[in-house]
């Protein structure tokens, strides 16, 4: 069960990057969405060491996706900030 603050607490946290804040948000309900991700899919194997895929697994089992759905998120946030360094 996701700890209850306020929207302007909640807001102040995030801000500050300090803290991890899965542990405010219901992830029972959340819908995680990238529409790039839904188009044109290609399959692409990777190969990861075992300590990685060891962590790969704890984050996954801590916020409640799949190991893919990690990996795909991950992944997705690091382009989102390459696009908007390019763009700055």
């Amino acid at each position: 069960m996701a700890k209850r603050i306020s929207a302007e607490e909640f807001d102040r946290i995030f801000d500050e990057g300090n803290e991890d804040i899965v542990d405010y948000l219901d992830l029972d309900k959340a819908v995680v969405s990238y529409p790039d991700l839904d188009t044109d899919l290609r399959r692409v194997n990777v190969d990861f060491p075992e300590w990685m895929i060891d962590e790969l697994d704890r984050e996954a089992k801590r916020i409640g996706i799949n190991r893919q759905a990690v990996i795909k998120t991950w992944i997705a946030e690091r382009i989102d900030r390459m696009r908007a360094a390019r763009s700055a």
